[in-house]
């Protein structure tokens, strides 16, 4: 079993690196590289301020997001007789 997975690896793996390969070296300047971005710093209401703090509107649409989230960790022992 362990050969057969090793060969069927091997033969994928040239595969995997021409489809990687794509244009990733191109270094090109980008043909907006000299404008300037807008300021998003203009005065606007918080039009999602009434579902609560946290709460920003996606650009582009009507929709409000809040994200958050939590990290928990746990450990335990156990001595048995």
């Amino acid at each position: 079993m362990r050969t057969t997975s090793f060969a069927i690896i091997v033969a994928l793996l040239p595969a995997v690196a021409f489809a990687q390969q794509g244009n990733r070296w191109n270094l090109q300047t980008p043909t907006d590289a000299g404008k300037t971005l807008p300021s998003k710093a203009t005065a606007r209401s918080n039009s999602c301020a009434s579902y609560g703090p946290g709460y920003v509107k996606v650009e582009g649409s009507d929709t409000c997001v809040k994200l958050g989230g939590s990290i928990s960790v746990g450990a335990g022992a156990s001595a048995g007789r």
